[in-house]
């Protein structure tokens, strides 16, 4: 009996790590928000995996426009422009008006997957984030644009609006009219500028890239949002 008991621990080792797999994988299952190979959903919460899908969707108009299908999400979309290194093809405007506050101006169509970060970024950041600082909600995003085929300012590379895979956001409208500006409200000393800094901190694990007014005075007035593709997924936040 004695030589049977080390294949008997092993034995249970075993069993015990498999029981923990099978666990494991249920429970992925069960949240595939932190499943790299489940499909997004945009009505899935924010999960592990969530910045990597986003990304993908990036490069993949189908699955990024499915996506809001599945989820009976009002849009149009806009006719690709530019070409090569300039070539946007994800151009989009969403119709219904649920998933993103009004934009202003209405025409900035930025890509497919910068609208699905957006929705999220509405969901679990912008909107909790209004509610807590003023009590009510953010009913327009006053933006600078999207699509823009140039290099990024003092660089050789190309920007992430030369795909309209960017947007510019300069300002919140709350339901009561109040406006919060970057460019008058960004400095601390009152909730104005406490909430559009928790805005910033908040975006980081949506976004490949932000950018406010904290980085540079070229972004004095707004907020970059652009959903880049990095080696292994590095973000840049600022």
């Amino acid at each position: 009996m004695k030589t049977l008991r080390p294949y008997l621990v092993w034995f249970a080792v075993a069993l015990l790590l498999s029981l923990a797999a099978i666990r494991a994988m249920q429970w992925v299952r069960d949240h595939p928000e932190h499943d790299p190979a489940a499909r997004f959903e945009l009505a899935h919460p924010q999960g592990w995996a969530t910045h990597r899908k986003l990304i993908g969707l990036a490069g993949d108009d189908a699955a990024c426009f499915a996506a809001f299908d599945r989820a009976n999400a009002g849009y149009e979309r806009r006719p690709v422009v530019g070409q090569d290194q300039c070539r946007a093809s994800q151009r989009m405007v969403l119709t219904g008006n649920r998933l993103v506050p009004t934009m202003r101006p209405a025409n900035a169509a930025p890509g497919c997957a910068v609208t699905a970060a957006m929705a999220l970024w509405t969901r679990d950041v912008v909107q909790p984030l209004a509610q807590q600082y003023f009590g009510q909600k953010v009913v327009q995003l006053e933006n600078l644009g999207s699509y823009n085929c140039r290099k990024i300012a003092g660089k050789q590379a190309q920007s992430q609006h030369s795909t309209a895979n960017a947007i510019d956001i300069s300002a919140f409208v709350l339901a009561d009219g109040t406006r919060i500006a970057l460019i008058n409200d960004w400095e601390p000393g009152d909730r104005r500028g406490e909430f559009l800094h928790a805005v910033r901190d908040g975006s980081c694990d949506l976004f490949s890239t932000v950018l406010s007014p904290d980085y540079n005075a070229a972004h004095a007035d707004h907020f970059h949002l652009d959903m880049a593709k990095r080696t292994v997924g590095w973000s840049v936040c600022h």
